[in-house]
């Protein structure tokens, strides 16, 4: 799974093992373009009915300006960020002892 961008920079914002929950931002770097000034994720790990973990991802898009983010757009980083998370799923599950 390759990248079209040369580089990103992220920043841990928080950290919260109570609520399992973890903030980060990507504030440097190609991903950003020209109307970007950063991203930030806020990732939440809730209790599944049915046992084990439901994972829950909010964006939100900071653009420098009066610039609009279109729609296809936060589409398109929401399929990759699926697709990147489901990588790390599969690979988890085939080898639990990296996170035991």
């Amino acid at each position: 799974m390759g990248s079209q961008f040369n580089y990103v920079k992220h920043r841990i914002d928080e950290v919260d093992h109570a609520n399992f929950t973890y903030c980060y931002s990507v504030i440097e770097g190609d991903a950003l373009s020209d109307t970007l000034e950063k991203i930030c994720y806020e990732i939440k790990l809730v209790a599944s009915p049915n046992g084990g973990p439901i994972l829950k991802s909010t964006s939100k898009y900071h653009t420098k300006g009066d610039h609009e983010i279109k729609g296809e757009q936060v589409k398109a980083g929401k399929e990759k960020a699926a697709g990147l998370f489901k990588a790390v799923e599969v690979y988890l599950v085939a080898h639990p002892e990296e996170y035991n």
